[in-house]
This record gives C-alpha cells, structure tokens and sequence, in this order.
C-alpha cells in the first residue's frame, strides 16, 4: 500500500467525502550522484556570497525579490500571510466537460483514494461524474499555497490533476507560422493519406523507455570494466522536395500494411464524445437500445457505436 502524502476531504456542496492524496506517477530515471572521480566520494555545495565570494551561513541567508533595482527580504512570517488561510479541503467550483481543458493545463496526476468509513460517499461522487461524463474544477491546498486542480474518474478512482493558471501558460502568437501562406489541397491529401496510414488506437504498454534500459546496462557494464563506445550521431538526410517526401512515404506504409507497429484501426464515431448524456440517450432511444437510462457516458457511447457498426 503506498504511503498517502496528504489528507483531508472533498466538498461537494454540503457533501463531504474524506479523501487521501497518493502520487500516481512512479518516474524510473537513475538516481545519479555527483561524486569526485578521484576517490569517488560525493560532491557537497557551499553557500557562497558572489559579491565578497565568501561562504555565508545559514543564519544570514534569506529569500529576496528584486523590486525596481532593490531587494525586498521575505520572511517566512509574509509567505504565511500570502498563502491565506489553509484548509485540508478540496474544494469544488465547477463541473465542465473533461474535454473542454487543454491538456497543456494539467502539471502532474494524483491518485484520490478513500479513507476508511467513506467509501459510500466517495462511490456516489464517481457514480454522479461517471454518468454524467464530467470532471470537476477544483482549489485545494498543499505544499504550503492554494492550487487549481482537476478532478476526473478512472477506472473508477478519483483523480487529482495539479493544473496551471491560466496566465502561467506562455502565449504562441510569436510561434505559430503564417498562416497566410496558404496549404496546397494535393499535398494535404497525401498527408491525410499518410496521417489515416499511420492511424491507430493508444496502447501505452507498447511504448518503452528504452533510454533507461540501455543506461542501465551501460552502468552494468562499467562495474564489470568494461569500455563504453558511443555510437557516432547520424546526419539528417537531405530532405527531398515535399511533394515527393508525402507519396513515398504513402507508399513505404503501402508496403509495411498500412500500419505502423502494429496499431489498429480506431472505432469511428469520436463525435459521439462530445455529445452530452442527454443527447446520448436521446440517441440511444432511436436506435431501440435497452437499458440507456442507467447507462453511463462510456457505456451509452460504446452501445450506439455497437448498434451504428
């Protein structure tokens, strides 16, 4: 069982389920040491002032902000008043379309697991958002501040999506390409050629981390003393005219099947996501199917893609 990093409850209304908080993500990167080649032993920092390039002590350390040309010493007496006042509450404020948030909000995942004596409260909060096909927008508290977060259903679990404010998101105006140059209709059809080739369904468990696996081996390897010979970096080949890029690649996918490691054709009928519970079952009633009123989203969409197949 995994040791919960935060407790408290959610509020839903005049609702609360108690809840704890779990890192859902195990990242597999190497702990790696900076160590002394010598002897090999670890290498430790000194707190150096750089204006009389001498270390300092930690009692004469403190955080400062630069404020037009002066800076501003914060204790920690103004971070506690910044903060406001802390609860152990995750706090509902809206329920929108899980679709609706652009992903590039979303920091890191959480797991949200019951505490003991709440399962029933807990099961009818993912019962109401299964059936409803919505995710919650959410503030809570921790690591000292108020965060935005995301609370959507899998598996039948709650989860906690730390997200970004909105103006923490950098703008693209300065990025995105011209648009008035314009897209050649014959290039875009071999690219959407290309692109329905290539077309499959996401099955994480087929992508590996095979940095960590050949780093892994290399360290096994230097233990035994053995010499490590990198392989020389290849040189980009000169890119044919875009034209003759797009047909042959349709045509190399031609040879290799029309699909790529093994990836399967998705079911049609993605639109079905965007509709809501309502349209859904209205949806469902036309096509006869049983049953639809207790029906969840997922379970509605799966039915009338059945029934329409």
């Amino acid at each position: 069982m995994p040791r919960a990093i935060w407790t408290g409850s959610i509020s839903f209304g005049l609702v609360t389920a108690p809840v704890r908080l779990y890192a859902a993500i195990d990242e597999h990167d190497l702990e790696l040491h900076l160590v002394h080649v010598e002897d090999g032993s670890r290498i430790g920092y000194q707190k150096i002032c750089k204006a009389e390039d001498k270390r300092v002590p930690d009692d004469e350390i403190a955080k400062g902000y630069e404020l037009d040309g002066e800076v501003v010493l914060l204790e920690d007496e103004d971070f506690e008043a910044a903060r406001g006042e802390p609860t152990k509450t995750i706090e509902i404020e809206d329920f929108v379309s899980y679709e609706e948030i652009d992903p590039i909000y979303f920091e890191r995942t959480y797991y949200l697991g019951t505490q003991d004596g709440a399962e029933k409260v807990y099961r009818l909060l993912v019962a109401a958002m299964e059936r409803s096909g919505l995710a919650a927008v959410v503030r809570y508290f921790l690591r000292d501040r108020e965060q935005l977060g995301c609370l959507r259903v899998r598996d039948g679990l709650l989860l906690l999506e730390k997200m970004y404010y909105a103006d923490e998101i950098r703008p693209v105006d300065e990025l995105r390409p011209d648009r008035r140059s314009g897209v050649d209709e014959k290039e875009l059809e071999l690219a959407l050629d290309l692109v329905d080739r290539y077309r499959g369904s996401f099955d994480p468990s087929r992508y590996e981390d095979t940095y960590v696996d050949r780093l892994r081996g290399i360290v096994r390897k230097k233990g035994r003393g053995e010499t490590i010979e990198a392989p020389e970096a290849k040189e980009a080949p000169e890119a044919p005219d875009l034209m003759s890029a797009l047909r042959e690649s349709v045509a190399r996918a031609t040879r290799d099947g029309g699909k790529r490691r093994g990836s399967a054709k998705p079911t049609n009928g993605s639109a079905l996501d965007g509709l809501s519970v309502g349209e859904l079952a209205k949806r469902a009633g036309k096509l006869g199917i049983e049953g639809r009123s207790k029906m969840t989203k997922r379970q509605l969409v799966g039915a009338i893609r059945k029934a329409e197949s």
